[in-house]
């Protein structure tokens, strides 16, 4: 049986166009996370939570393909984030920014099989925060979403075309947290070829 694969499995949530915005549905996804504040490139807090939401979930896997159990690959790392100030997306004041860091999780993982695993990574090594991984669902529903290729830090005028532009042309409102699904490794790719998909979940008000 062929693996798992999130992004194989669900194309149209994992390829959005790059050149233009694209309205898409998402369905709901169950996903490993942990929250937290300020800028995900300084932060020891953000740094903590990747580092426990890995090797949970590469447990989960490999427990599961050990047991007999269907193999899946790990999926992109995703953050949800979210400001009191909706402009601090745009104007980068990334301290504020508070978040959800998370890596998707296929709907036959249980939550018996999830404490399994932590205790078996707490054995191991014990990062930080794995106290602090929950497993939750978001439901996010009709959504804006672009591929983005560049910096993280470099986002804003993209963002500042989705909300000042698009969603007042087609009549749509905020309705949910930001999210980024990261499909690059940024330890192992140049900033300039990093792709994030951006999205805004929305609701129509016209």
């Amino acid at each position: 049986m062929d693996k798992f694969d999130f992004k194989r499995e669900f194309k149209e949530v994992y390829s959005p166009p790059a050149k233009d915005f694209s309205l898409t549905e998402i369905p709901p996804f169950r996903y490993l996370a942990v929250d937290g504040k300020g800028d995900p490139g300084t932060a020891q807090e953000f740094s903590d939570a990747v580092s426990a939401l890995y090797p949970l979930a590469y447990t989960l896997k490999m427990t599961g393909k050990k047991n007999g159990g269907p193999d899946f690959v790990v999926g992109p790392m995703s953050a949800t984030w979210r400001s009191k100030d909706k402009s601090a997306f745009v104007t980068g004041d990334r301290d504020n920014w508070e978040w959800t860091v998370m890596l998707p999780l296929p709907d036959w993982i249980t939550d018996e099989q999830i404490a399994e695993a932590r205790e078996s990574v707490a054995a191991r090594k014990n990062p930080a925060a794995l106290s602090l991984v929950c497993a939750m669902t978001l439901n996010e529903g009709l959504c804006i979403q672009i591929l983005y290729r560049g910096p993280y830090v470099d986002e804003a005028p993209v963002l500042a075309r989705m909300h000042n532009e698009f969603m007042p042309e087609h009549g749509l409102d905020f309705n949910g947290d930001h999210h980024e699904i990261y499909l690059s490794d940024p330890g192992r790719t140049a900033p300039e070829k990093l792709k994030t998909i951006l999205r805004q979940p929305v609701r129509r008000i016209s």
